[in-house]
């Protein structure tokens, strides 16, 4: 299909939609005006009293002409009484509609900026309740664009709306005098109105599809970015920068030639909305000196009728703005509501049981499969005693980071029940996540934990060490996911953070591989120490760990198929002693 062709179909849809996306901005409008009215109907009573106090203000003015200056001019003398009669009318005119002016804008700007806040809210609120299996399945970029950018694009429209209101009062009243004045005139004048109006509802058909276009790309662009950004040791590593560069920078040139495509269009339509009242005043003048030539209307008549004209061409030029900022509104809208219409999934957390007395992790008939139907968990059955340190051990892809996210609630099982000791779980993952912020507000998640908890979770973490080099000791801010510690410091810091929680089990998925064998002894002894009733579940690729449990379970093809000692399954297990020789090997070989 050719580019013509495409442009013929392009704009046959157009038109077939147009109804459809006018009622979409109708129901826009509705949305979006119902999350503050009152702060809106202020807003638009202030621009009502605007535009009335517009369509008088020609009224003062032909009094002035007509009652002091012509009389001035005739007689020679001026008639004080009418002078100040005109300047009362004046003055009072143009203090209401300033007046007008700063309560439209004031509360016009409050409307927007309430609702964009309240919109942004609702947006994350929705966001922060789906479970970790919705938030897989999203770009963290996309995620930020919904918060962001659509949220600010929704609201734009609330800008002009308010005038745009008055404006449609102030057609009718000026229409209104302008007939009563001078029928002839009156009708050239009216005659804009139905014009700009066409104007503006080509123009938002025409501007439509490019910024539907520029808003997806737009948000395209933030998911693109902030994964190159998270990804730059990578990128950096492996010399990818120019690819990278050439990347973002194909989807800034689609997202480009959508906004330059907006922007021809637009500038045509505000071209158009120059020339147009433009021509008419001049045929208003014209026109208006024959009427006044014969004597069927007076100077003051005609001055207030040009005026009033003038006037009116900056608040139509606002209808245009309207209808400019609503594809992009629209635009914005639908991809909020694409996020706030996906139902909440249920949480995984509501759905754990909990365990008898003296029982830790109870776990039935589990099973787990991916989206693909791919099977991780495969009839899984155990039960972990209070109190006891016990490592999960099994090769690459045998379920035990799956098993740890499941027995924490981030996962929902396929089939099988899950059940933890009351108090819940705190799980530690391999790749530690600071925020960068205080060590404090790290450990404590700015929840109320005393700072002596606090330094008895570092000192249970091993994290004394390095924490009493930092010059500002709690209060140190960590810089941009911990950068600023080594990843086994970050380990330790994430260990100390779940301790702090103080709760009773600890899910700990290979989160001292990044300590040497003392550290992890050391740790593991703290842990051992904190306290009666609390219980570790440790995955564990490393010997020299696995022989500190009380007691290991060994996993295999989704199932626990041993468990015992670390000693007995080295003498009972072939395939366990197998894993544990290979393990030896390649520590041996790093």
């Amino acid at each position: 299909m050719s580019f013509v062709d495409e442009e013929i179909v392009t704009r046959d849809s157009t038109k077939a939609d147009a109804k459809g996306r006018l009622g979409e901005a109708a129901q826009l409008i509705r949305e979006v005006v119902r999350f503050h009215p009152r702060l809106f109907l202020i807003a638009v009573l202030g621009a009502a009293l605007f535009a009335v106090c517009t369509v008088a203000s020609s009224i003062g003015l032909k009094w002035m002409i007509d009652r002091v200056i012509l009389v001035r001019f005739e007689s020679g003398k001026i008639d004080l009484g009418a002078l100040v009669a005109g300047s009362v009318i004046v003055i009072g005119i143009g203090l209401l509609r300033a007046l007008g002016v700063v309560i439209r804008r004031s509360f016009a700007g409050r409307t927007e900026w309430r609702t964009c806040e309240t919109i942004t809210e609702k947006v994350i609120d929705h966001i922060v309740g789906q479970p970790i299996k919705w938030h897989r399945q999203k770009m963290t970029g996309d995620i930020v664009a919904r918060c962001g950018v659509d949220a600010d694009a929704s609201v734009a429209i609330l800008a002009p709306l308010p005038f745009s209101t008055s404006v449609v009062v102030m057609m009718v009243v000026s229409a209104s005098w302008m007939l009563y004045v001078d029928i002839p005139l009156g009708l050239l004048a009216v005659i804009v109105f139905p014009i700009l109006l066409a104007l503006n509802i080509g123009y938002q058909r025409r501007i439509d599809r490019f910024y539907n276009v520029a808003q997806k790309e737009l948000g395209t662009l933030s998911e693109a970015v902030h994964e190159s950004f998270d990804g730059v040791m990578v990128v950096k590593s492996f010399g990818a920068e120019v690819r990278e560069t050439e990347r973002l920078a194909k989807i800034s040139l689609r997202l480009k030639d959508a906004r330059i495509s907006a922007i021809g269009v637009r500038s045509v339509f505000e071209a158009m909305l120059d020339v147009v009242p433009t021509l008419i005043n001049i045929l208003l003048i014209v026109l208006g000196a024959y009427r006044v030539k014969a004597g069927e209307m007076s100077v003051g008549d005609l001055s207030s009728f040009i005026y009033l004209f003038t006037l009116l061409i900056f608040p139509l030029r606002i209808i245009g703005y309207l209808f400019s900022e609503i594809p992009h509104s629209v635009a914005g809208w639908r991809r909020i509501c694409e996020v706030l219409d996906e139902q909440i999934l249920d949480d995984p957390n509501l759905k754990i049981h909990r365990a008898s007395d003296g029982i830790a992790i109870e776990i039935r008939e589990l099973c787990f499969s991916h989206q693909d139907g791919t099977q991780v968990l495969n009839d899984l059955s155990m039960k972990i005693e209070s109190g006891k340190i016990v490592a999960l051990v099994g090769a690459t892809g045998s379920g035990k980071s799956t098993l740890l996210h499941l027995i924490s609630g981030l996962i929902e099982p396929s089939s099988g029940s899950v059940a933890v000791q009351e108090g819940g779980v705190a799980l530690v993952f391999q790749e530690a996540f600071l925020f960068a912020e205080s060590l404090r507000y790290n450990i404590t998640l700015d929840s109320d934990i005393s700072t002596e908890r606090v330094m008895k979770a570092i000192t249970t973490a091993q994290c004394q060490d390095f924490v009493s080099d930092l010059e500002q000791g709690l209060e140190t801010v960590m810089g941009e996911r911990g950068v600023s510690l080594s990843g086994g410091q970050r380990q330790r810091v994430a260990l100390a953070r779940a301790i702090a929680h103080d709760r009773p089990v600890l899910l700990l998925d290979d989160t001292t591989s990044a300590l040497d064998p003392k550290t992890e002894s050391n740790v593991i002894g703290g842990l051992r120490g904190i306290s009666t009733g609390h219980t570790l579940l440790i995955v564990a690729s490393r010997p020299s760990t696995i022989a500190l449990a009380d007691e290991v379970l060994f996993m295999a093809d989704g199932r626990i198929v041993d468990r015992g000692t670390h000693e007995s399954l080295l003498k009972t297990s072939e395939h366990y002693r197998l894993l544990i020789s290979a393990f030896e090997h390649d520590r041996k070989e790093l």
